[in-house]
């Protein structure tokens, strides 16, 4: 926390709080500090995998798709091919989740 002190608006050190309250597991507190990067610095694209990620491991897969969405959008605005790339495959493979076979 010492470095967010000295740098509370800086993206990149709420995005590593966000990351080690997930390696502690203190789910809720990383979902705050997503969701505050979310606000604050929308662009901040690596926000979404991570978030999304989290969102899943919650067993809150709508909110997931949702986030994933969002951070799609942000990385075509910003033209980051790689983010959206990314993104777009843990959309994919979460909304193949959920696919259901029927038997003829």
């Amino acid at each position: 926390m010492q470095f967010y002190k000295g740098n509370p608006n800086d993206p990149f050190v709420r995005y590593c709080i966000a990351l080690e309250k997930v390696k502690s597991k203190d789910y809720d507190e990383a979902l705050t500090w997503f969701t505050q990067l979310t606000e604050t610095h929308p662009s901040y694209v690596a926000t979404y995998y991570h978030m999304g990620k989290l969102l899943e491991e919650m067993k809150k897969s709508e909110d997931a798709k949702e986030i994933y969405a969002a951070g799609m959008k942000i990385a075509q605005k910003m033209e980051d091919h790689h983010a959206y790339s990314e993104l777009m495959g843990v959309y994919n493979e979460l909304i193949n989740d959920f696919d259901v076979e029927f038997d003829d």
